[in-house]
């Protein structure tokens, strides 16, 4: 019996061969893949236009590369469970959300509106949210009038202020976490979270191939240049979209 429980150990361990570095740039590309399709190809007409069709439902290339950035949020939430647990500050760590989500805000809005202002706010108050999330569940563990009272606090507060992925996905950071000993359940039932719950879905096949390693994104200059990809690469898409098709 603990010659089998070995190999099977064994067998397992060689599938763990992602580090946070390798999800960081997996979620970083599926992200920008989804967001030229949001902001580029929907406006392209040759995007739209139907290359395969099957009955009532047409195959474009919009459609393919959206469905392909469904990948990346998952993912992201993950890591932020990741960051808390491996973080030696906990409070700068939050705090660096919450900066990085006010100065992609201003982007964002444009991105989405060509204007200053835009009713929904970027994803990173939702990770940032999220993480609050997480913190306010092993804060009152032993508490959980309060825990639950904190949680929907949060929750509402996600739902308020229209954070990307809304509401449930401030619930799926927090939901990650608590199952982060439940693999199964944890990519089954998580990716019920999201509206494309059959898409989704695969972004848990390179979360549970994580070998528990940092990767080659090391040191402060390289984090915060990852964290700075986000508003910048939006506001290049901005730019791009206002000059060749404008904004209505």
């Amino acid at each position: 019996m603990e010659t089998t429980t070995t190999n099977t150990s064994t067998n397992t361990s060689k599938y763990k061969c992602l580090s946070g570095s390798a999800l960081k740039m997996i979620a970083l590309i599926t992200m920008m893949i989804d967001h030229v399709g949001s902001v580029l190809l929907s406006q392209a007409a040759f995007a739209n236009r139907p290359f395969i069709s099957i009955g009532s439902h047409a195959l474009t290339l919009y459609f393919i590369v959206r469905k392909i950035g469904r990948l990346s949020f998952p993912i992201y939430c993950f890591l932020i469970t990741e960051g808390y647990i491996h973080t030696h500050d906990r409070k700068r760590y939050g705090i660096n959300l919450l900066i990085f989500a006010l100065i992609s805000e201003i982007p964002w809005n444009y991105e989405h509106t060509g204007r200053l202002f835009y009713s929904s706010q970027n994803v990173f108050f939702t990770l940032f949210l999220g993480y609050l999330g997480i913190c306010v569940y092993e804060r009152y563990k032993d508490n959980w009038a309060l825990q639950l009272r904190y949680l929907a606090i949060l929750f509402a507060l996600s739902f308020i202020l229209r954070c990307d992925y809304g509401c449930k996905g401030f619930a799926l950071i927090v939901f990650i976490y608590i199952m982060r000993d439940k693999k199964v359940l944890q990519a089954i039932l998580g990716s019920c979270f999201l509206s494309s719950a059959y898409v989704a879905i695969f972004a848990f096949i390179p979360i549970n191939m994580y070998n528990g390693e940092r990767g080659f994104i090391k040191g402060k200059a390289a984090k915060y240049a990852f964290y700075l990809i986000y508003p910048l690469h939006i506001f290049i898409l901005y730019l791009i979209r206002l000059n060749t098709f404008g904004y209505n």
